[in-house]
């Protein structure tokens, strides 16, 4: 179960980060980022009054206060560094964030068995190599690749709050309820401010109708992706689930690769390969 959940958050969160990285091409990353959450937060608010989620409420939702914070400043650094780069570099750079979940894991005295320790070695150099990160180069991408790390730190730290949050289902709809809305105020916060200092809140023409199916799609898959993360976790060793979880850049310079044609690199299919097995070896071990 561990191995299906969070392998369904690479997938999610993949798709999420892709389409993020092309909203933020074409309008503010802050906006990107208040708008998807806005609908997640609509979307999620209803399910906790269908399933009275909100009997759940007690000091675990601090957790996902401290998660809805920190979300928005890894997600606007993210989609920043995306739209600054090729999202098959930029992308498994963010991996490094696993090494929060992992290293609080084996604090807490998990201690993986050699296949699972070996795979999470694979897996982490296969995801970094199936980017290709070029860390050379112009001064944009510099600024890309620190953009990234400050995202993987928060990526890493959202791992680990999330999973504290709730200990049931429907104590896990209301904690991404309440993150979901620290999000949006925490970003439409700064949104307000960074439009007081003359930056502009919307594209040149505006916010069309016809997109916002997209922002909903962006901001429900990273709902759904921190909710399978969620369950993973508390199902089976944090180290496991963190490490299967971020393999999502695969899938991001996967459709890049298809619907961008950013062409792959010998050293990328190499490190998707190594992905694969990395990934198999934590799914059996």
């Amino acid at each position: 179960m561990t191995a299906l959940f969070a392998l369904a958050t690479s997938l999610l969160w993949g798709l999420a980060d892709f389409g993020g990285g092309l909203l933020t091409r074409r309008a503010p990353a802050l906006t990107v980022v208040v708008v998807s959450q806005s609908i997640a937060a609509v979307v999620l608010g209803g399910v906790v009054v269908a399933t009275g989620a909100w009997s759940e409420a007690g000091p675990r939702l601090w957790f996902a206060v401290a998660a809805g914070l920190v979300g928005p400043v890894a997600l606007l650094s993210f989609y920043k560094a995306l739209a600054l780069g090729p999202m098959g570099v930029v992308s498994p750079l963010a991996t490094l964030g696993v090494a929060v979940p992992v290293s609080v894991g084996l604090l807490l005295g998990e201690r993986p068995e050699w296949t699972q320790a070996a795979g999470i070695a694979v897996a982490v150099v296969g995801v970094v190599l199936a980017g290709g990160p070029q860390v050379r180069g112009a001064a944009v991408q510099r600024q890309a690749v620190l953009l990234t790390l400050v995202a993987a730190l928060g990526f890493g730290t959202v791992f680990v709050l999330i999973a504290e949050a709730s200990t049931t289902v429907t104590g896990l709809f209301l904690a991404l309820f309440v993150q979901r809305v620290t999000n949006v105020l925490t970003g439409g916060a700064a949104l307000y401010a960074a439009v007081r200092r003359g930056a502009p809140a919307l594209p040149e023409r505006g916010l069309p109708w016809n997109v916002l199916p997209a922002y909903a799609f962006v901001g429900l898959a990273d709902v759904a992706a921190n909710g399978t993360y969620a369950i993973a976790a508390q199902h089976g060793p944090v180290t496991v689930a963190a490490v299967l979880a971020s393999l999502y850049p695969v899938v991001t310079s996967l459709a890049a690769r298809g619907f961008l044609r950013e062409r792959l690199r010998p050293v990328q299919a190499a490190g998707a390969g190594l992905a694969l097995v990395g990934t198999l070896l934590l799914a059996t071990g």
